[in-house]
């Protein structure tokens, strides 16, 4: 597979008439300085139809996390989720969403590591990472579902431009700490912080510097939160392990790939475009181009 560039002048010149006369040293400059923090679309690769559409035809694919909307189709893609289909039904139309385009078949339900050895080229998963309670731990059963040569493209919230915002970003400590654990359910803290220090999640207001009152705990969130912890005694609550953004997310990726903790590296992980809460990113497996 062949994926773009970062950023690319021509790109950035056809969309966007204000930029269309500078030169490719001068649109370096204007992207680095402003375009970035602009949310300026520099790659096709950058928004999620544009990432989507690079998947080759006869590709294998595991998608994680489908729900009952899957993003990937087709006699090559297989399925892994918490819930069997039917399961995914009830689950959706309990909380009221369309469940009519919820896969047939869910494959693998005991785990990611239950795919392993299948081969298979692609991995996808989209709002998905931030879910999982041992980032590392997931990332190495992910490695070993792939055929060699393939990668685990990623659709991963940007936490500046959704109800994660006040959150802090993610570290390599917290995520070393997590895997070292054993972790298998979310902490109490982030249990807490998801329910009582989150707020709205109206993406094109973040992007206009509105975050509203940043959450204070005072309010009846966190009774809620401990109240939910105390019934599942123990149990695994749906919640927010981690909060990224780009450069947290490349610089924490590149460094557990250094250090040993993945087999993961970076290839590529585009800039949040203006208007979107999520980047695209791609990971691929030591050794591979």
């Amino acid at each position: 597979m062949i994926w773009p560039d970062l950023w690319a002048a021509d790109e950035l010149r056809a969309r966007y008439a204000d930029l269309s006369q500078l030169d490719d040293d001068a649109l370096a400059r204007h992207y680095e300085a402003f375009g970035r923090n602009e949310g300026r679309i520099a790659s096709p690769a950058a928004v999620r139809e544009g990432f989507i559409s690079l998947v080759p035809p006869d590709a294998s694919i595991l998608e994680i996390g489908p729900f009952c909307q899957p993003v990937m189709t087709g006699p090559n893609v297989r399925y892994l989720d918490v819930l069997d289909a039917a399961g995914l039904r009830a689950r959706g139309e309990a909380i009221g969403i369309d469940t009519r385009r919820t896969p047939e078949t869910i494959h693998f339900t005991k785990g990611l590591g239950e795919a392993a050895g299948q081969g298979f080229d692609i991995l996808f998963s989209s709002h998905n990472l931030e879910h999982q309670p041992d980032l590392i731990g997931h990332l190495k059963e992910a490695a070993a579902a792939l055929a060699p040569g393939g990668v685990y493209m990623l659709i991963v919230p940007d936490r500046r431009y959704c109800f994660d915002h006040f959150l802090p970003d993610l570290t390599l400590p917290r995520v070393l700490d997590a895997h070292l654990e054993g972790r298998t359910v979310h902490t109490a803290q982030s249990v807490i912080e998801h329910r009582a220090f989150t707020c709205h999640n109206d993406t094109m207001r973040h992007w206009q510097g509105d975050h509203g009152p940043e959450p204070d705990g005072l309010d009846h969130r966190i009774d809620y939160a401990l109240n939910e912890l105390k019934a599942a005694n123990g149990g695994y609550i749906d919640v927010h392990a981690w909060q990224f953004t780009p450069q947290s997310f490349r610089q924490v990726m590149t460094a557990l790939n250094t250090l040993g903790w993945s087999p993961f590296r970076p290839l590529r992980v585009y800039d949040t475009p203006y208007g979107r809460n999520e980047f695209t990113a791609v990971l691929t497996l030591d050794g591979a181009a």
